[in-house]
């Protein structure tokens, strides 16, 4: 008789080496790993909450998607957008205030690569607004992510406010059901994963501490008093996809430490699947 594989990706060697990291942070560190083609999942702090920041507009992006698998929404459709709309942080945005409004894709792929606040914002409506997004997110079986306000200020990662927030573990299971599981049409899958996979933000966070020649899509987050996160998709070579959430609060480090504490988790990860 065969042995059951164990339910739990890793060993001990990786929930040392993650508890290790968030001691070297200072701040509060929450991971969660699942190994898609075992089912093999790992978690430290995985269902504690953890504000979002910009990681929710993966979910934005998924749930625009939605949209567009039901006929309720294009992506070739035009958003107008005017000066009263800016706020911080908009690079994409601010390029057509005076051109031709953008589509909705141009928006989602803003809001996904470049991470442009105005760009979520605008599109955020189209998905009734947080509370909508909030809503969709129960149709996937995520109970515990929760949106309730606009950029710049669902930024404020205030601890113990649940607002803006989510759990490694609930992130991770609305990225296996918006990627890998039937919520989206095929196209509508391979789109989302092709904005994950044209990140721009994210080179010096879990990417940075993957083997050359995976494949890596992720989604960034930033915000105030300590705050750092990313989520992202891997493909090891020959292996089913990883998906790893990992979020970084209250922690007095630099910018540049925190995000080598995202690509401590990766390399950790990397490393555990190695044996």
């Amino acid at each position: 008789m065969k042995a059951e594989k164990p339910r739990t990706f890793g060993d001990k060697r990786l929930a040392g080496a993650i508890a290790a990291l968030e001691k070297r942070s200072g701040g509060r560190l929450g991971v969660a790993v699942l190994d898609t083609g075992t089912g093999q999942s790992f978690g430290h702090r995985a269902d504690e909450r953890f504000a979002m920041c910009s990681t929710f507009k993966f979910l934005l992006a998924g749930a625009i998607l939605k949209q567009v698998d039901e006929g309720r929404e294009r992506l070739d459709r035009r958003i107008p957008v005017s000066k009263a709309d800016m706020v911080p942080y908009a690079p994409f945005v601010e390029t057509r205030l005076d051109g031709p409004p953008p589509t909705v894709a141009e928006l989602c792929e803003a809001t996904m690569t470049l991470s442009d606040n105005v760009a979520a914002n605008l599109l955020l409506p189209a998905v009734g607004d947080p509370a909508g997004l909030t809503a969709f997110l129960r149709t996937l079986g995520d109970r515990k992510t929760r949106l309730d306000r606009n950029e710049p200020s669902l930024n404020s990662a205030i601890p113990g406010d649940p607002r803006d927030t989510t759990t490694p573990a609930a992130m991770v299971h609305s990225m296996e059901r918006l990627m890998l599981g039937d919520a989206l049409t095929p196209a509508s899958r391979d789109q989302l994963i092709a904005w994950m996979v044209a990140n721009r933000t994210g080179d010096k966070r879990l990417r940075a501490g993957l083997p050359k020649g995976w494949r890596v899509g992720d989604k960034t987050g930033t915000g105030v008093r300590g705050t750092a996160n990313d989520i992202g998709i891997v493909w090891p070579e020959g292996r089913a996809p990883l998906l790893i959430a990992s979020y970084l609060t209250e922690t007095p480090d630099s910018f540049k430490e925190r995000d080598a504490i995202h690509a401590g988790v990766a390399r950790a990860v990397a490393d555990a699947l190695k044996g």
